[in-house]
């Protein structure tokens, strides 16, 4: 699925939302969550998963078209560890509602 895919899907499932409010609020939430990896934050969305920028250490590679040794400086790579619940649907296990702590009961004599 494409960008424009969601928003034409998430504004035919929300007509009482305008197109190009779809499109902001959905450039919104990629932005936030680029500006916070950007920043070396986490960012989780419940049952989804989470985004996270993992740093990856300097190495020597090698060019593939001579064989020569090339040294790659380190960096930042965007990493997604998906959710339990995402996991499950993808996986064809039934949606179920989040689990909830059981209630107790007080009863007076």
């Amino acid at each position: 699925m494409t960008k424009s895919e969601l928003i034409a899907q998430l504004a035919a499932a929300n007509p009482h939302l305008r197109q190009p409010d779809v499109e902001l609020i959905v450039s919104t939430i990629f932005d936030e969550i680029t500006a916070a990896l950007a920043r070396g934050d986490r960012v989780e969305l419940r049952g989804f998963g989470a985004f996270s920028a993992k740093q990856r250490d300097p190495r020597t590679g090698r060019n593939p078209r001579t064989g020569e040794s090339v040294p790659v400086a380190g960096k930042s790579v965007p990493y997604f560890k998906p959710g339990k619940e995402l996991r499950e649907r993808v996986n064809g296990g039934p949606l179920q509602a989040p689990k909830r702590s059981p209630r107790t009961t007080v009863t007076s004599p």
